[in-house]
């Protein structure tokens, strides 16, 4: 069974994880060209453990464009899509939901009628509801711009792997979900810089047609911008995918919105609508948090908040990954923003501060994969660490072009191939997760 199973487009990203057993043993030299990696692994194919190693390895090609053929010239960015509210005052709108610790889920929505009661009921058959939650609400003010009454209601316990039928506030149309699967395989979708274009529709619709278990988002997700009824239309446009699927998402720069002395503090429209299990991980902040799904621990990290080692963002990864067990939870993925190794000329640097203050800690804690946004392209590089290839190292990918109205980043400013060869897994040994 193979261990990891990707699709990825130049703005999307699917991986299906599967049961790994623990193995160490010398690997054959890899090599980041594309012309040699394909030779090795046709040299290798009749080898018994080269199969084992394919799946884990192969993410080497440092090109935007690579999981694409190299003739294709992707358009430019398409104009903005605006989503209006089509359904009554008391009626729920912009409905997501996500993750909230072990078997409970968080359903958020947004009415325009203030009277609407923050109550989610649920149940396994359509229309039959025989549970009930009650949540709370929030509002927030941002210049000029009031918002709706936004409600999070946490329902569960739930079983695994059974649909459930939900209605939010006693009223309005009935939605759906599917809890996830109670152990391997698990499929998630990863979007970043996401917005509400033309392209978005089209990575939507990529979505939608594939059967995963949670949408994973490194950041940058309206691109409102300070122009809140964005923000709306945003939710609008997303609750046919995210009010059937956990959407799990972390803050990008376009989150911030923060204005000199009139709103110097920021995120306040994310923290209101998209509200994160933070408090069930631990964490004291909304901008990071981490969770279990299904015998994966994922750590959602805050670029745009403090990260150095007296920071509480940075005692609290410390904390979160002394207390993984590798036996009962053999993957470990983070998401963030600003990339940390990036070949583009795009934001170069910008996640460098980051890197140097909180890499060794996931390298000590042998994270698997580091996902991230920013960059609008699509890129993935072998395993490093400090940087160095190091088969010990996490796989990093960006995938920063979802749909935003910002184009795509097109100029790589700098190409760097990392190698591996037997003496650096000699003096580096590490184990390694393979397939059984």
């Amino acid at each position: 069974m193979d261990i990891l199973h990707a699709i990825a487009t130049n703005n999307l990203y699917f991986f299906k994880l599967a049961k790994p057993f623990f193995i160490s043993l010398p690997f054959p030299t890899l090599i980041t060209t594309h012309e040699s990696l394909n030779k090795k692994i046709m040299e290798n194919l009749r080898s018994p453990v080269f199969p084992i190693l394919l799946t884990m390895c192969i993410f080497s090609q440092i090109s935007p464009s690579y999981a694409l053929t190299h003739d294709y010239i992707r358009p430019p960015a398409r104009g903005l899509v605006l989503s209006q509210h089509k359904r009554s005052e008391s009626d729920p709108q912009q409905v997501h939901i996500s993750l909230a610790g072990k078997d409970h889920i968080r359903v958020s929505w947004i009415t325009d009628d203030k009277k609407v009661p923050s109550i989610v009921e649920y149940g396994k058959v359509p229309g039959e509801y025989n549970a009930m939650a009650t949540g709370e609400h929030t509002s927030y003010h941002y210049f000029f711009y009031s918002s709706s009454k936004i409600h999070h209601v946490k329902i569960g316990p739930l079983e695994t792997d059974t649909i459930y039928y939900y209605r939010c506030g006693g009223c309005g149309p009935e939605f759906s979900f599917k809890t996830r699967p109670p152990s391997f395989p698990i499929e998630f979708a990863v979007v970043g810089d996401l917005g509400q274009t033309e392209w978005t529709n089209s990575t939507l619709a990529h979505v939608g047609s594939k059967d995963y278990d949670v949408f994973l988002l490194p950041g940058d997700l309206s691109y409102a911008d300070t122009q809140q009824p964005l923000w709306d239309s945003f939710g609008r446009l997303v609750e046919p995918y995210a009010s059937s699927r956990p959407w799990m998402v972390t803050e990008g720069n376009h989150e911030i919105e923060t204005f000199p002395i009139i709103q110097p503090h920021g995120f306040k429209a994310y923290n209101a609508r998209w509200r994160m299990p933070y408090e069930e991980s631990g964490s004291s902040s909304n901008l990071y948090y981490s969770f279990d799904v299904s015998g994966t621990h994922i750590i959602m990290l805050g670029s745009y908040t403090d990260f150095d080692a007296d920071s509480a963002q940075y005692k609290w990864l410390q904390a979160d990954l002394s207390k993984i067990d590798r036996k009962k939870t053999p993957w470990v993925i983070a998401l963030l923003h600003a990339p940390w190794y990036n070949t583009n000329s795009a934001h170069q640097g910008e996640g460098e501060s980051m890197r140097k203050s909180m890499e060794d800690l996931l390298y000590k804690a042998r994270v698997d994969i580091i996902f991230a946004g920013h960059v609008h392209a699509y890129e993935r590089f072998t395993r490093i660490y400090d940087n160095k290839a190091d088969p010990c190292g996490p796989m990093y990918i960006t995938i920063g072009d979802g749909g935003n109205r910002e184009g795509l980043a097109l100029n790589v400013s700098r190409v760097k191939l990392w190698t591996w060869t037997v003496e650096d897994i000699r003096r580096n040994p590490c184990s390694l997760v393979m397939a059984s």
